[in-house]
C-alpha cells in the first residue's frame, strides 16, 4: 500500500521544534553577518581611521537611535550565532544529541543571546 503524500504544505501550519528553530536562526543570523554587518563594520572602520573629522562623524552617526537599534540586531545575530556554533559543535562531538538535551541546550541557546543582547544593549544605550 502505497503512502499518500500531501501534495501542498502549509508552512505556516507546520510546528517546527525549538532546535530547529535554533537552527534557522543560526544560518539567518550568519547570513546577516557576513552579507551585511562585515561590509558595513569594515566600512564604518575605515571611514573613522581616515581623519579625526570622519572618526567624528562615525561616531555621531552611531548615536543615531536609529543606528542603535541595528547595532543591537547585529549583537543579537552575533551572540545568537556565536551560542549556537558552540552548541552545533558540541552536537558534532556527539555530546547532548538526546531530544530533551538538545532542547535544553536549544532553549539555552535563545536565553543567553536575548539575555546577554539585552544587558549589552542596555550598556549601549
Amino acid at each position: 500500500m502505497l503512502k499518500q503524500r500531501p501534495v501542498y504544505l502549509d508552512l505556516v501550519r507546520i510546528r517546527l521544534p525549538l532546535p530547529g528553530i535554533v537552527s534557522i536562526l543560526h544560518r539567518i543570523s550568519g547570513t546577516l553577518l557576513f552579507v551585511v554587518g562585515i561590509p558595513l563594520l569594515l566600512s564604518g572602520l575605515a571611514a573613522s581611521l581616515e581623519s579625526p573629522e570622519s572618526y567624528a562623524d562615525v561616531k555621531a552617526a552611531f548615536a543615531n537611535p536609529l543606528a542603535k537599534l541595528v547595532l543591537l540586531g547585529f549583537l543579537w545575530a552575533y551572540l545568537h550565532h556565536f551560542f549556537a556554533g558552540i552548541r552545533f559543535l558540541l552536537l558534532d562531538l556527539l555530546k547532548g544529541i538526546d531530544l530533551p538535551s538538545a532542547r535544553r541546550s536549544s532553549a539555552a541557546v535563545l536565553a543567553l543571546s536575548l539575555a546577554l543582547t539585552l544587558i549589552l544593549g542596555l550598556r549601549l544605550w
